[in-house]
């Protein structure tokens, strides 16, 4: 449980950038103390994901997938995986599959913000406790898509296309942020 214990470390550590972000942090925590299995995608009422908002060099425009199922642009990532050990590493694995871009960095910090929705992995539906990092692609990166977008491109950090959600909104301006 490697990865449980790393989650909960990452949480713990991380300071919320406001209340509302805070809260979710508590209730994540609350989550992993409840469920041994909550970084798993078994765990029914809700699990631990990981993505990544990936930056070009200039960290000026951000590279979105169009989801393949629900059909809007968001940042990379998903899943953990039973050989994921710890939640930054997945995130990073998540991104690279999704992107074809190897030699991604994440900004320092740890995390950038929390988001709790509701997802369709389970009969009666669950929860995606999603922990979302950013990180920058190396000055060539070339991307490739993967099996699970439609799409994938470069858009301003100021600019992001629609159909798109506010989560990554909030995930695009608090990147904008990260200093280093």
């Amino acid at each position: 449980m490697a990865l449980h214990a790393d989650t909960a470390r990452v949480l713990t550590d991380w300071r919320a950038p406001d209340p509302e972000q805070d809260r979710l942090r508590a209730a994540f925590l609350r989550h992993l103390a409840d469920h041994p299995d909550g970084t798993r995608r078994e765990c029914v009422p809700g699990h631990i994901t990981a993505s990544v908002l990936v930056l070009d060099a200039s960290r000026t425009r951000a590279l979105l997938t169009l989801h393949g199922k629900i059909k809007i642009w968001l940042q990379l990532g998903g899943h953990c995986e039973p050989g994921d050990t710890t939640l930054a590493g997945a995130a990073l694995r998540e991104a690279a599959e999704e992107s074809g871009i190897a030699g991604l960095r994440l900004l320092p910090g740890g995390p950038v913000q929390l988001d709790r929705h509701r997802v369709g992995c389970h009969p009666g539906g669950s929860w995606h406790l999603d922990v979302q990092y950013a990180a920058v692609a190396p000055p060539d990166a070339r991307h490739a898509i993967s099996d699970e977008s439609d799409d994938l491109g470069w858009f301003p950090l100021d600019a992001l296309p629609e159909p798109t959600d506010d989560a990554l909104r909030r995930l695009a301006a608090r990147a904008a942020l990260v200093t280093s």
